[in-house]
């Protein structure tokens, strides 16, 4: 067991407010002015700033931090929650359409997690099948302009799967907040 004098110091990049990632002004996230307009605006917003903030939790790590299960005993790492976003972002395609779903991208389950290893070229595969996916996924639920509307087998709404993506990409946050505290000592918002 790890005793406290053990863990990073806490810190932050903000000079501001000293319990943010870094000063508002400085922050991609903020884009000043008013919010978007209408319900799909709205939620492809709150997603792009979710997936900024995960890009931003792991920003500046070597393979090995990013690969780090932080957190005993949790499997997770930060590196395993790209991977697993990148799976869950070609599963949410699965649920949209009629015919065969798409195959695993990493294979046999919890491979997002267990073959995530310090290796740089693991790095830029995950973030490399991130953004694909990612794409891919955007690409997709583009051809629905109604939120209403019900697709794939099981008739799902537009609307239950994007926000189903918010939540997923806010949770999966909340971890790499504390996966990144125990890394190195980093905290904020």
């Amino acid at each position: 067991m790890r005793h406290m004098s053990e863990q990073p110091a806490r810190w932050t990049q903000a000079s501001v407010h000293p319990d943010m990632w870094l000063d508002p002004d400085d922050d991609p996230r903020d884009r000043k002015g008013p919010g978007p307009d209408g319900e799909l605006a709205t939620l492809r917003e709150y997603l792009t700033d979710y997936r900024l903030t995960l890009r931003m939790k792991c920003e500046g790590l070597d393979p090995e931090q990013l690969a780090r299960r932080s957190v005993p005993p949790s499997t997770m790492s930060l590196l395993g929650l790209v991977r697993h976003l990148a799976e869950v972002e070609r599963d949410w395609r699965n649920w949209i359409t009629d015919g065969d779903p798409l195959p695993k991208l990493y294979g046999r389950r919890d491979a997002d997690f267990d073959e995530a290893v310090p290796d740089q070229a693991v790095v830029d595969a995950a973030y490399a099948d991130l953004e694909r996916e990612q794409a891919a996924t955007d690409a997709a639920l583009a051809a629905f302009p109604d939120p209403g509307e019900r697709v794939g087998k099981d008739r799902m709404a537009i609307r239950e799967l994007l926000v189903h993506r918010v939540e997923e990409y806010a949770r999966h946050c909340g971890h790499a907040d504390l996966l990144r505290e125990c890394i190195d000592g980093r905290v904020g918002q």
